[in-house]
């Protein structure tokens, strides 16, 4: 399973290239270490540990939703290849094995690609920061805690997904109640909900509590251990695959966006009634929206819980809104392989384009609806429009810039170093110049003001020069490459 993971990765972007992104992991968190001292003059220390734990509890959960894809990688298939998943079909071994297989290698796969080259660059930095190796061994161990508690939440919820929706709405619920009466009333704490802060926060750098870390370690294992037994358990032994079928729906389609003008009417139907055909958009939604409600929430927090005057306003938030909304770009290239549109009257260019508009589409209804949420909840009215902007801009800046640069293979894309480097870049500046003039509007409002709008239309002709580019650059891309 490792292996097929390795040449899923490696056959878009090529063994070298990707085997350097853990170098270029390394390389971020060595610079991390080395500003530390930076980052301590904005947030405390305790600050940043909590906030390095959710991050790896929020992606563990990421990468634990594998079991949502269930149904899609039974029904896809790369020529005469198949997916492992599949092989209980084929071969004696149960659902259960397989699926426990999987768990395991995505967890063992992102350590080596993430989490141990991030340890490694800490390590780098020790001797030149005054780090302890001890320090930076316990928190390794805390940051795999939190990254093993998410993933074996997300297998469990999405185990459960594929067997009831209604009891995975249920425990969607549960979880964003936990955690939104941790931020109105403070009970749970967070270290009960993630107990691997608990450990984090009684080890040193922080504490010296050896009883209190040691029980909060085994009560993070024992939970992970549960939520993995569990899922195991009520994996579905086998997954069916119901076909459907449907009235001819593409001409209604084709009627409903005569009002696009400039478009390929055609595509973007098809584009359009495949979302529905597929019954993925329910989770392209829920991949899209919980991102935004902790975001939401993590603002909310942080300027009424913790009460850290970093300036968290409503065009920052806008700004966040722009960059996070990419995901959905990537769904959509996942929908379906799209080797088949090789025997159409298509080209790679047309599809992007229409992917690109669909995205829109998708999206800006509901980033709106967030920040005018998040504008009216942190009493920031006038701030909306100039907000609305920035998400607008952003959203199409982000969308366009990653359709530039990975085509229709975006997940793979990004895995190699090249196109990674010049995707930070890219996102890295404007998102940087959006944040600090963001936080200057309270303190001198014209000249912040003057930036933000210099940095939208920098970015707005940069979107033009790329969209435009897409032609040049994926012309003579073949669907099957």
């Amino acid at each position: 399973m490792l292996k097929e993971e390795f040449r899923t990765h490696t056959s878009y972007s090529g063994k070298h290239r990707f085997l350097t992104f853990p170098f270029f992991v390394f390389v971020l968190s060595l610079g991390s270490g080395l500003t530390i001292d930076k980052m301590l003059e904005t947030i405390s220390f305790t600050q940043m540990g909590t906030f390095t734990n959710l991050s790896a509890f929020l992606y563990g959960l990421s990468v634990g939703a594998f079991g949502l894809m269930g149904r899609e990688y039974l029904e896809r298939r790369y020529g005469t290849s198949n997916y492992l998943v599949a092989m209980p079909y084929l071969l004696p071994i149960s659902f259960r094995t397989t699926f426990l297989g999987i768990y395991l290698r995505d967890a063992i796969f992102y350590v080596l690609l993430l989490v141990l080259p991030a340890t490694m660059g800490l390590l780098a930095a020790a001797p030149f920061m005054g780090f302890h190796v001890a320090s930076i061994a316990l928190l390794f161990v805390s940051i795999l805690l939190a990254f093993m508690l998410g993933m074996s939440l997300s297998f469990m919820a999405s185990v459960i997904y594929i067997r009831n929706v209604k009891s995975f709405t249920v425990l969607t619920a549960s979880i964003a109640a936990i955690f939104v009466s941790h931020g109105v009333f403070g009970v749970p704490s967070l270290s009960v909900i993630i107990p691997s802060l608990g450990f984090q926060m009684n080890v040193r750098p922080f504490g010296s509590d050896t009883s209190e870390a040691l029980l909060y370690a085994g009560v993070c294992g024992l939970v992970t251990v549960a939520f993995t037994g569990l899922a195991y358990m009520l994996v579905q032994v086998r997954i069916n695959i119901a076909s459907q079928s449907h009235k001819d729906l593409l001409p209604s389609y084709y009627r409903r966006v005569r009002v696009l003008e400039g478009v390929n009417r055609s595509l973007l139907a098809k584009e359009l009634l495949d979302l529905r055909r597929s019954g993925i958009i329910a989770k392209m939604f829920f991949a899209f929206v919980l991102p935004l409600l902790f975001l939401s929430f993590t603002t909310w927090y942080v300027n009424n819980g913790l009460a850290i005057p970093v300036g968290f306003n409503a065009v920052f938030y806008a700004a966040m809104v722009g960059f996070i909304g990419v995901m959905m770009y990537n769904w959509l290239n996942n929908i379906d392989l799209a080797e088949y549109y090789s025997l159409m009257p298509v080209t790679v260019p047309q599809l992007i384009r229409t992917r690109i508009l669909v995205f829109l589409l998708l999206t800006l209804g509901i980033s709106a609806f967030f920040v005018v949420a998040i504008s009216i909840l942190n009493g920031e009215t006038e701030l909306l429009w100039l907000a609305l902007i920035v998400m607008f801009v952003t959203s199409l800046y982000m969308v366009v810039m990653t359709a530039y640069l990975t085509g229709l293979k975006t997940n793979s894309f990004l895995f190699d170093t090249g196109v990674l480097a010049k995707f930070s870049i890219l996102s890295f500046f404007p998102d940087l110049c959006l944040t600090i003039l963001s936080f200057s509007l309270m303190a001198n409002w014209t000249i912040a003001l003057a930036g933000i709008l210099l940095v939208l239309i920098s970015m707005g002709i940069v979107t033009r020069l790329l969209y435009n580019g897409i032609e040049g650059k994926w012309g003579r891309a073949s669907f099957a490459a």
